[in-house]
């Protein structure tokens, strides 16, 4: 099984139900030509780095999943082509590393952000920062002594 990602983007003009047939659409066209859908990931309403289609913004969707041979890919691309609410898309085909890389971020290893609480010092930060204290204030007065 070869393993493939759609990103695409969609007119944010669109509701949200049509946003999210339009995204469902391509989901049932790949499950229809006999794909299997590992994950399909609704990163939301994001800015883009310059105007498409005089947009400013679009929904994102990504749609990661398995084809025994790729054929599915022309066809899908010339349909996401046609369709006029698709501003963008990309397809791209997943070596084992972006498959690993991918299943770790839904298990959360990558890209989540830990919780850091203020901790108390180590006692090595504790007398390293009196020390940096003072030596700043050595050299603070010692430049004010001068002029």
């Amino acid at each position: 099984m070869l393993n493939y990602e759609i990103t695409f983007i969609v007119d944010p003009v669109l509701s949200s139900d049509e946003i999210d047939a339009t995204a469902q659409t391509y989901v049932d066209m790949l499950k229809n030509e006999g794909c299997n859908i590992v994950h399909r990931d609704a990163m939301g309403l994001r800015q883009l780095a310059y105007p498409i289609n005089k947009r400013t913004s679009g929904v994102y969707f990504c749609v990661e999943f398995q084809s025994e041979d790729g054929t599915i890919i022309p066809r899908a691309e010339l349909a996401l082509t046609r369709d006029e609410r698709i501003m963008r898309f990309l397809t791209v085909r997943l070596d084992k590393y972006g498959v690993k890389y991918n299943q770790d971020k839904r298990d959360g290893k990558i890209g989540v952000k830990r919780a850091s609480a203020k901790a108390e010092p180590t006692p090595a930060m504790a007398k390293a920062a009196p020390a940096a204290a003072t030596t700043t204030a050595t050299t603070t007065s010692a430049s004010s002594e001068e002029e």
